[in-house]
């Protein structure tokens, strides 16, 4: 099933994800929605279930999913996400001027349109293949210190690798954007329905292009160290209803 290897018990945190239940197959998949937003709906054998994204400033408690005309209540455990603090040679990484700042806003429009993007296709896993071989860093909800002036958490996962290394899709999906980008470099989001993304930055190369269809497997770049970083690396982002969440719960075992 599309959802064995993916999402184990214990993951319904800030960051994480939550699977509910929405019932039998033999009726029609209900819409669900979390925070004003389209949740992923899929097959689980013979169960409709529905896949949340849990944003990272929740607090423990409770959340709640519009399923149909119901609400659910979602139990929500404590979770402590470490810090971080990093030296940026940069100095405009950390504190970018006006025109800078107008490009980061720009950027960002472009960005949150991809990332929030909603598209209704059949989704038959949430499981994914590692984008590229390496060293799985645990920075994802890492509250980050560049040069000792606090920044937003971390919202994705780093994986070690050599510039140059080839990047592939984790998953089947449509290009959504690429591009430049000021903090992120060379940058690719991918759509995989339902407001299922992913994201790949820092790149040194970029191999597809707006509106391309990708399969798992595919190369869609390479490694590199664009953009606001201390070295090579990938920072792969996963997202569920416009909601970073942890890669570590959705990348195969």
């Amino acid at each position: 099933t599309g959802l064995a290897t993916a999402a184990p018990e214990g993951s319904a945190r800030p960051g994480g994800v939550a699977i509910l239940d929405l019932g039998s197959v033999e009726q029609a998949a209900p819409a669900a929605s979390f925070d004003d937003k389209r949740v992923l709906v899929m097959r689980d054998g013979d169960r409709w279930k529905a896949v949340v994204g849990i944003p990272l400033d929740t607090e423990p408690g409770s959340l709640t999913v519009s399923v149909g005309g119901d609400k659910v209540t979602v139990p929500i455990i404590e979770h402590a996400y470490a810090e971080q603090r990093l030296t940026v040679k940069n100095q405009s990484h950390v504190t970018p001027d006006q025109a800078q700042l107008d490009r980061i806003g720009s950027e960002r429009k472009i960005i949150d349109a991809a990332l929030n993007n909603f598209r209704q296709v059949p989704v038959e896993t949430i499981s994914l293949a590692a984008p590229v071989d390496g060293p799985r860093g645990s920075s994802f909800g890492k509250r980050r210190f560049f040069n000792d002036q606090p920044r937003a958490p971390h919202k994705g996962m780093d994986i070690a690798a050599a510039e140059g290394v080839p990047i592939t899709a984790p998953l089947e999906g449509i290009v959504t954007a690429t591009g430049d980008y000021f903090f992120n470099g060379n940058t690719v989001i991918i759509d995989h329905g339902q407001g299922y993304v992913t994201m790949y930055c820092h790149l040194s190369e970029i191999a597809v292009e707006k509106d391309q269809q990708v399969t798992a497997g595919e190369a869609i770049g390479a490694v590199g160290a664009t953009g606001r970083v201390t070295g090579p690396h990938l920072h792969f982002g996963t997202y569920l209803n416009g909601t970073a969440v942890d890669p570590a719960i959705l990348l195969e075992q």
